[in-house]
């Protein structure tokens, strides 16, 4: 098949880093891929003036910004100004996938040359720094919904009436992220992926750490991320951060933990609960994203969102646990997120967009 992805600016993010791997895959399942982009949108006038403020410089656009694409044998145009994708920047193809609501809206106005429409979902936008009609009306277009998750695909069911959805979960590279078998740590240790956006839940992490240190008084907790700790969300007395760490280094923490923390309050699909638990790793979670499906039976804690108590005693419980419990949750979590690889979501994508290419056609023909 011929198909096109687009995609808004690309960055380093976790949801560039997925639409580059099932783009790299598809290309060498040998489908002609296709990626066009913008360049990063350039903020307002106020949010430039608290970049420059703040230290962060005055934000410009910018053709080259560096991404998961960077290294991808896909052929790929930038257009040349942030502005809707139109019919004279995509060739005619099978398929067209929109990777984002603003694109979706991009892709409902291309012509039908350009292929059957597709939409893949690994977040629903509706928070207060989305228009959430315009989100919400994305999702009443009449194209193919490919979702990261279950909750997505109910969300699509049970607000949209649309019940014709494939479910393509994301996985974990096992040469990026595994660790050989392994006891509990010398010292009780957490770690934690450090954010200053509101809806990741790092105060109520870092509270609960605060709080089980209360009772393990000699807990250690490591935390990595791209913004340094402010004085507005302060890291717990005697953590260690890691500011940008490479690959390799984030690897290195996620084996060094007991446990890993994952406290969002609202999640497209979680990705460090993956490559924590395929680093040996527990995860204690809030019910948000795909961590109900990957935390169940056994394979990590679920906790209650937005309640720093109840994470705390799930650190003070799994850090707690006798080293043979311990090592059945650790090798159960390891077992979980390395039965199902980025093949079998290929495979799963690969269907999802022959079941778009299929419906447009029945369309066709009526």
């Amino acid at each position: 098949m011929k198909i096109t992805f687009v995609l808004p600016w690309l960055s380093y993010g976790g949801g560039t880093r997925v639409a580059a791997i099932h783009a790299e895959g598809l290309r060498r399942r040998g489908h002609e891929v296709f990626v066009v982009s913008t360049p990063k949108k350039v903020p307002g006038l106020r949010r430039r003036m608290s970049s420059l403020l703040h230290g962060r410089g005055w934000p410009t656009s910018c053709r080259d910004h560096p991404s998961h694409f960077d290294d991808m044998n896909v052929a790929h145009n930038v257009v040349d100004t942030f502005r809707p994708i139109t019919d004279e920047d995509v060739p005619d193809a099978d398929v067209v996938v929109a990777t984002w609501w603003e694109t979706a809206e991009w892709v409902g106005e291309l012509s039908e040359s350009k292929g059957a429409k597709a939409y893949f979902l690994q977040h629903y936008e509706v928070h207060e720094s989305q228009p959430g009609d315009r989100v919400r009306a994305t999702w009443r277009q009449p194209m193919h919904k490919i979702v990261v998750a279950q909750w997505l695909a109910d969300v699509a069911k049970d607000e949209f009436g649309d019940e014709d959805v494939s479910v393509v979960a994301n996985a974990v590279d096992p040469d990026m992220f595994q660790a050989e078998a392994r006891g509990k740590q010398g010292r009780p240790t957490v770690g934690f992926m450090f954010s200053t956006t509101a809806w990741k839940g790092c105060a109520n992490t870092i509270e609960a750490c605060r709080i089980a240190a209360k009772k393990l008084d000699d807990l250690r907790v490591q935390c990595f991320g791209v913004m340094t700790p402010t004085k507005e969300l302060p890291l717990p007395e005697g953590a260690e951060f890691f500011q940008k760490p490479s690959q390799d280094k984030i690897r290195e923490i996620y084996a060094s933990c007991d446990a890993w923390l994952f406290g969002s309050l609202r999640e497209g699909f979680g990705l460090p609960i993956l490559e924590a638990m395929a680093c040996r790793t527990p995860v204690i979670g809030t019910p948000v994203g795909a961590a109900p499906e990957l935390l169940a039976d056994g394979h990590g804690v679920l906790v209650d969102q937005d309640n720093p108590a109840s994470m705390s005693q799930a650190i003070e419980r799994v850090c707690g646990m006798s080293e043979d419990a311990w090592r059945k949750m650790s090798d159960a979590a390891h077992k979980r997120a390395t039965s199902y690889t980025w093949v079998d979501a290929t495979d799963r994508f690969e269907a999802a967009l022959m079941v778009a290419a299929s419906r447009n056609h029945m369309v066709s023909q009526a």
